[in-house]
């Protein structure tokens, strides 16, 4: 119990005593409360539900709880290094196909993982130009983290994938614009933008369809 355990030892070490970073136990704590809000929103377990349905279901669970977890770890890590790793990102296109097309064969709906596919295909095309564009402004961590983000929010739904990735412009653009206003950087100054690619999916992931929908709405069109 990592949080329970920094505050029994009062955030030292308890073999040499040394100052443990207050860092450790909030992002463990925010892993836990990510995973009860993404089990909440993807609970496979109603009542009725089939069989297929519900191995489907928990199949996608865990794939969200997994993208829950390097999302986490990876907005961390850019914050730190400006770097998203191979290590982390790489293989979870293995994670995600595997899952996600397992969830996508037990519901007898293979729709769902070629929307998946095609997303990871869009938005990994989409950020490799901008890249090439904008070699100071996009890095190919970017690049490589949009496949990933792409398959996820694809196989939830077009609605999702378009939210997932205005929204990261957005929540990036604003962050920027603010910090140049107080002064904390310039339009030159380097802002990792995997945080936001992260928090722009997940915007997508619950809120990708109502947005759509409402825009439409609103519009005339739905």
């Amino acid at each position: 119990m990592p949080v329970l355990s920094w505050l029994l030892l009062r955030g030292r070490c308890r073999d040499c005593a040394a100052p443990i970073s207050p860092r450790y136990p909030i992002v463990e704590a925010l892993t836990t409360a990510f995973f009860v809000v993404v089990a909440v929103a993807f609970n496979p377990f109603v009542s009725g539900t089939p069989a297929t349905a519900l191995v489907s279901g928990v199949l996608v669970l865990v794939a969200f709880l997994y993208l829950a977890g390097i999302s986490i770890a990876l907005a961390a890590i850019d914050l730190d290094t400006h770097r998203l790793p191979n290590a982390i990102v790489l293989p979870a296109y293995a994670v995600g196909i595997v899952l996600l097309g397992a969830a996508a064969w037990a519901s007898g709906d293979l729709e769902p993982l070629l929307r998946a596919v095609a997303g990871a295909a869009i938005l990994f095309a989409f950020y490799f130009l901008l890249a090439f564009a904008y070699p100071g402004g996009m890095g190919f961590g970017d690049v490589k983290l949009a496949g990933v983000l792409g398959l996820f929010l694809g196989f939830l739904g077009w609605q999702q994938l378009i939210v997932g990735v205005a929204a990261a412009f957005i929540l990036g653009g604003v962050l920027g614009v603010l910090l140049i206003a107080i002064g904390k950087a310039t339009r030159k100054s380097g802002i990792p933008f995997g945080p936001w690619m992260l928090a722009g999916a997940w915007v997508g992931v619950y809120a990708g369809a109502p947005i759509v929908d409402g825009y439409l709405s609103l519009v005339g069109l739905n």
